[in-house]
């Protein structure tokens, strides 16, 4: 009688292993996926940040500094594969912006979106996860923009 029960036992233990493993498994790698692109929408806004601050305060004259910037942090975004949702702005602490030890805030913004959750769940569930970053720049103190 022994025998017989072993006999049908037999191969269950595999089919729950297998079925038990990739019912834990889809969920892990669901999270890893999330916190990868978290973690790279965060390194993109932080480097856009710290770029476009080098960028904006070393120009050599306020009517180009803008657009050093703006092009210094698309150019990290594209280098982490940010399209379309990002955006930077910049925020000086007087007048004129690049005046020797001035400070430039800049502050850049991602909107992640989450992998594979469809448009029509966003009202349920969170579909993207904005992320901004603020990096103070200064002037070189013996630098500035010529007047």
């Amino acid at each position: 009688m022994m025998d017989d029960a072993a006999h049908r036992e037999s191969g269950r233990a595999m089919v729950e292993f297998v079925f038990l493993g990739t019912l834990m498994l889809v969920p892990l790698v669901y999270l890893v996926l999330i916190l990868a692109a978290l973690q790279a929408g965060a390194f993109s806004a932080t480097s856009a940040a710290r770029e476009a601050g080098r960028a904006f305060t070393t120009a050599s004259a306020e009517s180009e500094a803008l657009a050093r910037g703006r092009a210094a942090a698309e150019l990290s975004f594209e280098d982490f594969g940010v399209r379309g949702s990002s955006g930077v702005t910049f925020a000086c602490d007087g007048s004129p912006c690049l005046r020797p030890d001035g400070r430039v805030q800049v502050t850049a913004r991602v909107t992640v979106p989450m992998p594979l959750v469809p448009e029509f769940l966003s009202g349920a569930v969170p579909a993207a996860v904005p992320i901004e970053v603020t990096h103070v720049a200064s002037v070189d103190r013996f630098g500035g923009a010529s007047p």
